[in-house]
């Protein structure tokens, strides 16, 4: 290969156009590889026909190889759509995955005949490595940090690479996602969101997390300059009126904070944001003040459990009574907290999941805005952890309702069946029995029609405040089982599902 390699990028379709924000991953990585070589994105939440937009840029242009963002959960089946599309239309074209699968399933992402090659972690160094070795006569791969390839038919695994948030000047291409503003969407923050992620990674170690199995427990923050040059270019240039941050955890460091929120203060967008409850209880009442400045609206934050034993199994680094804090804190200062919470563990299942529930009751008291957000524990398989905690804690093995150990899918389509899919996103787990299942679903109904959600811009004021007066007397009464009259209620209303949808 004698000319700059071409990188064909595809982000297979995971939501709805409607629900479509900026690839940024995929924008992060043009602009890494653009330095050597040239790119160009297909994203298949805004080009419907994933397969057939990347069948066409191939047969319209030359690219050396074709990079697939790949997430577990509703991605899956279009990530294997594209890719075995590839194979069959261009057998020779080198199909490179990253992103979070095959970061924490990488032999089973290789187990396809239609990957060749898997970045763990990173891809800003690796992928333009990578790229290179293609065109070279060897074209040896073996150097390359983070790569994961195969070897007459044995997979290799070469050593990890240092995080590292890259060049601090790097300016986001916005151009090749054809008109940016077409990402903007109308949201409770404003008519015209536009999605960012200023900080990379998460200098936390939760277990459960799929951030601490990618990042390792490392994260960068940006540079103000960046930070300030990159928001008035979205509001500015595009004319975007606020900002959902997809930063793995806002909120670090008070004092490394401080620069970042005076840029939010002086440009005053409203904005979301992930964050820990330790965090925003740790800030100084200065610091508050800028908070409240830049307009933060929403806070999500992982409160995961009210026991303080399984917190600390799972690393989160919080207490209960520090969520309850938060929530009162929150509400001093006109934020609203968004707390996610974890239930039906392996152990101590129906206990730990009706304790939780209680629990929300009691925050809902303390600050009745706070929004709740309901998950199936989860956990990773061992295997899926970052390589520094792979075996640090003896945990108990993952058993189903029968008793069996949980066998995880070893190739990417079993990963598309409806359990694993519900499994990635938090939905369901194998222990779970149908009674607890349904009992968590009514919970959630009676919970989410007596609170409706401020993020909901869909459903009209009169249906919320009509849901909510139906729900109260269940919620009063703690009698969640079967609220047969607000599931039929919900069909014609359809109040959002955070936990679903996002913003």
């Amino acid at each position: 290969m004698t000319h700059a390699p071409n990188t064909l990028l595809v982000n297979p379709t995971i939501t709805s156009r409607g629900s479509a924000r900026f690839p940024l991953s995929l924008l992060h990585l043009a602009a890494a590889l653009d330095r050597t070589g040239t790119s160009r994105i297909v994203d298949g939440n805004i080009d419907r026909d994933v397969v057939g937009a990347t069948l066409r840029a191939i047969e319209t242009e030359r690219f050396d190889a074709v990079g697939i963002s790949v997430m577990g959960g509703p991605q899956m089946a279009p990530s294997i759509a594209v890719s075995k599309a590839i194979r069959e239309r261009f057998p020779h074209m080198p199909i490179v995955w990253g992103g979070y699968f095959p970061t924490l399933y990488t032999d089973t992402a290789l187990s396809a005949p239609y990957v060749d090659y898997a970045i763990r972690g990173q891809g800003e160094e690796s992928l333009p490595e990578l790229m290179a070795a293609l065109g070279r006569p060897d074209r040896d791969v073996s150097r390359i940090g983070g790569l994961s390839w195969k070897h007459d038919g044995d997979v290799v695994h070469n050593p990890g690479r240092r995080f590292s948030l890259g060049d601090s000047g790097i300016v986001l291409p916005y151009g090749k996602l054809g008109d940016p503003r077409r990402y903007l969407a109308p949201t409770f923050l404003g008519r015209r969101t536009a999605a960012h992620q200023a900080a990379i990674g998460c200098r936390f170690r939760c277990t459960f997390c799929g951030v601490a199995a990618m990042f390792g427990g490392t994260t960068a923050l940006p540079a103000a300059v960046r930070l300030e040059r990159d928001l008035s270019y979205l509001k500015h240039g595009l004319g975007a009126d606020s900002i959902q941050f997809f930063d793995h955890n806002f909120f670090d460091r008070e004092e490394d904070m401080v620069p970042l929120l005076e840029v939010m203060a002086k440009l005053e967008l409203p904005w979301w944001c992930y964050a820990r409850s330790d965090a925003l209880l740790n800030l100084s009442e200065s610091s508050w003040k800028l908070v409240r400045k830049s307009r933060l609206r929403m806070a999500y934050i992982g409160a995961e459990s009210p026991s303080g034993a399984m917190l600390k199994e799972i690393r989160k680094g919080t207490r209960p009574d520090q969520t309850l804090e938060v929530a009162e804190l929150c509400r001093r200062h006109g934020v609203i907290p968004e707390l996610s919470f974890m239930v039906a563990p392996p152990q101590n299942t129906e206990e730990e999941t009706l304790h939780t529930f209680e629990f929300i009751r009691e925050l809902k008291k303390i600050n009745p805005q706070s929004e709740i957000i309901v998950y199936i524990y989860t956990p990773l398989p061992e295997g899926s952890k970052h390589e520094k905690d792979r075996g640090k804690r003896a945990s108990a093995p993952l058993l189903d309702l029968d008793g069996e150990p949980v066998i995880f899918p070893a190739t990417p389509e079993e990963w598309t069946q409806k359990r694993w899919v519900d499994y990635a996103c938090h939905a369901d787990a194998p222990w779970l029995s149908d009674d607890l299942r349904r009992y968590i679903q009514d919970f959630v109904t009676v919970l989410r029609c007596r609170f409706p959600t401020v993020q909901d811009l869909r459903s009209p004021p009169w249906a919320k405040r009509g849901l909510s007066a139906m729900a109260s007397w269940r919620y009063r009464g703690r009698k969640y089982d079967k609220p047969w009259e607000l599931n039929l209620a919900n069909r014609l209303v359809r109040l959002r599902l955070p936990q679903v949808s996002g913003l």
